[in-house]
């Protein structure tokens, strides 16, 4: 995994033209309940906002692409289980975390809205909510508020560190 990230940054160093679309699919991987469990993005997102720091590239723009890869990726999880409810937790990804499941559903139930905002911030969370918002139907627009507010703090807290760190030691 190592070499995934380390090869990832380098890409978006070398090619920052395409630095929008691999933070887009890096968000959505990492927000996407069926890929999550198996990419290192937050990881190489940390990187990158480094990287962006120390390349001067701008933050904005880095930052909206990761925003709309996560609220992309969370909002497919939802409507994935939505249509196809108690059967999405059969399928193959999920059967070798029960327990996971059981918790992500278990907050979801509890907390409801706060549980899809909250759960981006928390790693196994951030694949499960979504789907369980899905299986639980609820209402989209309720969904999507606490998706899209959390996903815009979330980017910011994901490439902020490293983009900062570097700006206070270049200068």
């Amino acid at each position: 995994m190592a070499n995934l990230t380390e090869w990832t940054i380098a890409l978006v160093q070398e090619y920052r033209g395409w630095s929008l679309p691999i933070v887009f699919v890096l968000a959505f991987s990492e927000s996407f309940a069926f890929v999550s469990l198996a990419v290192p993005a937050t990881g190489i997102l940390l990187g990158i906002g480094g990287l962006i720091g120390a390349a001067r590239i701008a933050f904005w723009p880095i930052w909206l692409a990761a925003a709309l890869g996560a609220i992309a990726g969370d909002w497919a999880s939802y409507e994935l289980a939505l249509r196809f409810k108690e059967r999405i937790l059969h399928m193959r990804v999920f059967s070798t975390r029960p327990e996971l499941i059981r918790r992500g559903i278990e907050f979801f139930r509890r907390w409801g809205i706060v549980a899809v905002f909250v759960g981006r911030f928390f790693g196994p969370f951030r694949a499960i909510v979504p789907l369980a918002a899905g299986l639980y139907a609820m209402p989209r627009l309720t969904f999507q508020a606490a998706n899209v507010a959390s996903a815009l703090l979330w980017a910011a807290g994901i490439l902020a560190p490293g983009f900062l760190a570097v700006q206070w030691f270049v200068g």
